[in-house]
């Protein structure tokens, strides 16, 4: 492995030499600079981040932890923050928790040292001690989570009001038995859906039956099984299904189609987030549209913003939801 000391020997300058022309240090002469840098180039040298970190403080490279790097909302996710880190220069080093505490600590601890900043996706209801856990100094943006820490910037979604729109929208089209298939457990996301839910229903006057409210993880096969559940009983069949993300109402559509129930003329369909895939589902899938890369991007913008003014207020920032109604809620229903 080429080392500084191969890169300064070849290039006969001090190995402090070399390391100030890779920190972006200007006390060294242009001819030097360029001279070490091609022989670098011809050794393949690639310096040590966390060592320059070292002398400069700086590793131009920004840390994200999310909870899993699975499925088109993560990846939209990760997009928006690429976007908007590349137009500033910065490198990325992207992490998953699974949700678990635990890895979450080890996650960041790793990440010690080696980012100027951290990007924290904790939509999990007991954050406290993960947060309570956060290094001083430095900068942190956290995505929908559950807390609000003194000096810590976050960005969220408009959870509850989206739901509520979807929800008033059923029931404006004659649909009165809706069922709602809810988020992972401890889940401030799924929490907030199903309390927006709730809302529409109980402001609309239709009494809530929780018999039609059924677990869920947020994923396609958990959404399938729930919709599997919701046709067992012809008598308390709904007349729509909503569901806390696509990926849920998706694997509802799955249920209902090989049950041979049409959608929507049976039972309408609707989710949550507007994943990329939902329009190209077959009817295309109703969603409340999340701007899930400018969810990505504006965290970003605002760490940045943090980094290059470390007196910069730590703001709170949450992002609107619009409906995007598609052929899977179709015409009117009858309750």
């Amino acid at each position: 492995m080429v080392t500084i000391k191969d890169v300064a020997r070849k290039a006969e300058v001090s190995v402090a030499t070399v390391s100030r022309v890779f920190s972006g240090a200007n006390a060294v002469r242009e001819e030097t600079s360029r001279r070490i840098r091609d022989v670098a180039a011809q050794l393949r040298y690639t310096p040590h981040v966390g060592a320059r970190s070292l002398t400069t403080s700086k590793t131009h490279t920004l840390g994200v932890l999310l909870p899993d790097l699975y499925g088109e909302f993560f990846s939209e996710i990760i997009r928006g923050i690429d976007l908007a880190t590349r137009r500033s220069g910065y490198h990325l080093l992207v992490s998953s928790s699974h949700s678990d505490v635990a890895e979450v600590e080890s996650a960041m601890r790793s990440m010690r040292g080696r980012v100027d900043g951290l990007m924290l996706m904790s939509p999990d209801l007991d954050a406290k001690r993960l947060v309570d856990s956060l290094p001083e100094g430095q900068p942190i943006v956290l995505l929908n989570s559950a807390i609000r820490q003194p000096g810590v910037a976050s960005v969220r979604i408009a959870n509850k009001r989206g739901a509520k729109e979807m929800v008033r929208h059923l029931i404006h089209h004659g649909h009165k038995r809706i069922a709602f298939i809810t988020g992972a457990k401890r889940n401030i996301d799924g929490e907030q859906r199903r309390s927006g839910y709730r809302a529409a229903m109980n402001e609309a006057g239709v009494a809530l039956d929780y018999r039609l409210e059924v677990q869920g993880d947020f994923t396609e096969d958990s959404g399938y099984e729930a919709a599997r559940k919701l046709l067992v009983n012809k008598a308390l069949r709904p007349r729509a299904i909503f569901a806390a993300n696509d990926a849920m109402a998706i694997g509802a559509l799955s249920a209902l189609r090989e049950a041979g129930i049409g959608v929507p003329d049976e039972v309408a369909v609707a989710g949550f987030d507007d994943i990329p895939i939902a329009r190209h589902m077959s009817p295309a899938l109703s969603s409340v549209h999340v701007p899930i890369a400018e969810l990505g991007e504006r965290a970003t913008e605002i760490l940045i913003a943090g980094l290059t003014n470390r007196r910069y207020p730590a703001r709170h920032e949450t992002l609107r939801t619009t409906l995007v109604i598609r052929g899977s809620c179709g015409p009117p229903g009858h309750g």
